[in-house]
């Protein structure tokens, strides 16, 4: 059994573990709740926006598509991923990076696949086990704004539309509770179009036209869909860490009372083998 002197400073160890993944989970939970009202107001609009535009676009000749709706065979495919900058929130960065690596090795083995980099996470994992990354942004999270969103949007529609690339996927986690996070693999690029029937929209007037309309709408929703994955992922990662923290606080909590029974069970074991010491050297005197 450990001497009484290491069981204290375990149990000290302990408990200033305890106090920073306490303080550790108040600190998520304040940001989650900032992360959740974003995505919860954003998540309406861009899922409209993108019924819309599938909608618009499945009533246009396949000619008039556009360039972001073009179908090609699938030999270069670009994988965005996005994960978080900080660990500590459980399996959230590394469920992002399995998804990832088995969509490469099976789904696209056959491929050439590039991985544009959300979230450091990501982008030293793929680096270090020689995956190509082509492009990081490792720093978006520092200024988490539809603006500079919108810049690594245009990059990838750019090279989507140079013909760099076939297909465009986004793995990230969904945010659906601080406790659950859905693993994502989205399509982004070429746009889905939705097989309806013209009247299915309604009778409506498009005016100066819906091939213009579409054009119009696509970089927009395009920039949206992928600004929504962020902040899905950016409120998922505080809900992961929060869970985190209070589980790891919860089991520090446990091992601190175990460690303190041990303390007490040790401490009386020495206070009764000094009491029967004692006894016994007076007895010896007595004789």
């Amino acid at each position: 059994m450990a001497n009484l002197k290491e069981i204290r400073s375990r149990i000290t160890s302990v408990g200033s573990t305890m106090q920073i993944t306490s303080a550790m989970k108040m600190v998520s939970a304040a940001k989650l709740k900032r992360a959740q009202d974003a995505i919860t107001q954003m998540r309406p609009y861009a899922n409209k926006l993108t019924e819309l535009l599938g909608s618009l676009s499945s009533s246009l000749d396949t000619d008039d598509g556009g360039i972001y709706s073009s179908q090609r065979e699938v030999n270069n495919v670009l994988l965005v991923t996005i994960t978080s900058n900080r660990g500590l929130c459980g399996g959230f960065n590394a469920y992002i990076i399995k998804s990832a690596t088995t969509l490469i090795n099976d789904k696209y083995a056959n491929a050439k696949v590039d991985i544009l980099s959300i979230g450091k996470k990501s982008s030293e994992h793929f680096r270090k086990n020689a995956f190509n990354v082509a492009s990081s942004h490792d720093d978006i999270f520092n200024e988490l704004t539809f603006e500079n969103i919108s810049k690594i949007a245009e990059e990838i529609m750019e090279q989507f539309a140079s013909g760099k690339y076939d297909k465009v996927l986004l793995v990230y986690n969904q945010f659906k509770n601080a406790a659950t996070q859905i693993i994502m693999n989205e399509s982004y690029l070429p746009i889905q179009t939705v097989n309806i029937d013209d009247h299915q929209i309604g009778d409506y007037l498009f005016e100066p036209g819906k091939k213009d309309i579409v054009d119009e709408l696509i970089p927009k929703s395009l920039k949206t869909q992928l600004f929504k994955a962020v902040l899905d992922s950016h409120a998922a990662e505080h809900g992961a860490r929060m869970t985190a923290m209070h589980k790891a606080t919860d089991n520090a909590g446990e091992l601190k009372k175990d460690l303190t029974l041990t303390y007490n069970k040790a401490r009386q074991a020495a206070i009764t083998a000094e009491i029967l010491e004692i006894v016994g050297g007076a007895e010896a005197l007595n004789g």
